[in-house]
């Protein structure tokens, strides 16, 4: 099985950076896949809301085939962004658009998407405890609700919208237990589905 994280931060390295590819190290331990996608290297156009991808192609030819491709084989996945302006990077917003295309075939009652049933997390990086993680995580469901996938929190005992850091992420210990909350919930998750 295949966890990918995609890093929504416009910086290599940083925060952000720092929670996912920690939460990716400790998914590894476990003997699980995982693929990293950092969208800041990554050169993605707009979505046009053309409505070309109902073809089963879009119009644009860029990066996001690559992306596309790793979202159809994971398990699950894992968004990280830091809050901008209370909310999920601009680079994030535009790769969620560009997964219309995963959606174009479920266009009958009982057809499924390409991502249907995938586990989908995330992981908020703010400047504060309360720095606009939770409405950056309530941007990433919203995401996983619309391609049909199942979301997940980080679980007890904090049990919140996801894994959440504030401040440098290497000096945040209530955070980093919030991500490895999360690690374990969507672990059990895959196990429970998988069986």
């Amino acid at each position: 099985m295949m966890i990918l994280g995609i890093n929504g931060s416009p910086h290599k390295k940083g925060n952000t950076t720092y929670a996912l590819k920690y939460a990716l190290a400790q998914i590894k331990k476990t003997g699980f896949e995982t693929e990293y996608i950092h969208l800041g290297e990554k050169k993605i156009n707009y979505c046009m809301g053309c409505l070309k991808c109902r073809s089963g192609n879009c119009i644009h030819n860029d990066d996001m085939q690559l992306i596309l491709d790793a979202m159809k084989i994971c398990n699950c996945m894992i968004l990280a962004s830091p809050v901008f302006m209370g909310q999920i990077t601009g680079q994030l917003k535009t790769m969620m658009d560009r997964t219309v295309l995963l959606r174009v075939g479920g266009t009958h009652i009982g057809e499924e998407f390409k991502l249907s049933g995938k586990i989908g997390a995330g992981i908020a990086c703010g400047g504060f405890r309360n720095g606009g993680q939770e409405l950056t995580l309530q941007n990433m469901h919203t995401f996983f609700l619309q391609q049909d996938m199942i979301v997940i929190a980080d679980g007890p005992p904090f049990s919140h919208s996801g894994a959440t850091i504030a401040g440098d992420t290497y000096k945040d210990n209530l955070g980093l237990k919030t991500i490895d909350n999360l690690i374990k919930k969507i672990i059990r998750t895959l196990e429970k589905i998988n069986k």
